[in-house]
């Protein structure tokens, strides 16, 4: 029985040395784990997403891009602007007279899913939904930039809008748009058969200076 207790004696040590020798392994392997997880992470934070780009490049039949142009701020009976939608059923554009928005004309035409596809990856490649951070992001866009014209991009699903970016031709009101509104223009208008005369119709026709912006 002697013999057991100092066998037993000699054993603990031994038995602790193994014990933490594996607390010690696991703890490496765990934060070897957490290092590496690390860098096959996404570069963005946790909850930071561009759902503007998501909505833009996403092209399920919920899913529709739009363009407003606004003119000048004048008397009612003389203000004009107009609205361009393109989905991946339709493509229409209508203008308006007055800021009741009263339509004074229409053009709508069917669409499909590879040509809509087609549009907003060019779209994109064209930096639409890419923005800048400004004191002008504003919740509404009421008398912004009252003597140019003023320019919305939207991204929406449902027709309800996933994310807005706006500019203007003001040189105090750049907004949030960092992209060519002329080539967005270009783009959206092309979607419309005679969708320039509509414009110049309204007198917000593209402009060459626009062009270059």
């Amino acid at each position: 029985m002697k013999y057991s207790r100092n066998s037993f004696s000699r054993f603990v040590p031994i038995l602790l040395v193994i014990v933490i020798t594996i607390v010690a392994v696991a703890a490496v392997i765990a934060i070897g784990r957490s290092i590496l997880g690390g860098g096959n992470q996404p570069t963005d934070p946790v909850g930071v997403v561009d759902d503007g780009r998501t909505a833009l490049l996403t092209t399920d039949i919920s899913r529709s891009v739009r363009l407003t142009v606004r003119g000048p701020i004048v008397a009612d009976e003389s203000f004009r602007s107009y609205r361009v939608t393109v989905s991946p059923e339709s493509r229409v554009m209508t203008t308006y007279e007055g800021y009741l928005e009263k339509p004074l004309d229409t053009k709508s035409f069917g669409n499909n899913v590879p040509a809509y596809e087609e549009f907003v990856y060019a779209l994109d490649k064209r930096k639409m939904m890419d923005s800048r951070d400004a004191d002008e992001d504003l919740e509404t866009l009421r008398g912004v930039c009252a003597d140019k014209k003023l320019y919305e991009f939207e991204t929406l699903v449902n027709g309800e809008t996933v994310k807005r970016l706006w500019t203007s031709d003001c040189d105090g009101a750049k907004g949030t748009a960092l992209a060519n509104v002329g080539e967005i223009m270009e783009m959206f208008l092309k979607q419309i058969p005679e969708g320039r005369k509509m414009a110049n119709d309204v007198g917000l026709a593209q402009t060459e200076a626009i062009f270059r912006l």
